[in-house]
């Protein structure tokens, strides 16, 4: 959250590394990181989902 801007990195088959410029308050973020990972794989931001982290910097998410 609060980065100068937005980015994906992939670290392994399964891990990523995300900054997102939107602020951690009411969700903002955690939307953010949706449609990033969303653009990234080339998918709907409805087939992204955050399972669990929503207010945690590490996160489990699912791509369905």
């Amino acid at each position: 959250p609060n980065a100068k801007k937005t980015k994906v990195e992939k670290i392994d088959d399964s891990h990523f590394a995300v900054s997102v410029k939107e602020p951690p308050i009411q969700g903002m973020a955690n939307l953010a990181i949706i449609k990033v990972f969303a653009e990234y794989f080339g998918v709907a931001p409805s087939s992204v989902k955050i399972v669990s982290g929503f207010t945690s910097r590490q996160k489990i998410i699912e791509i369905v």
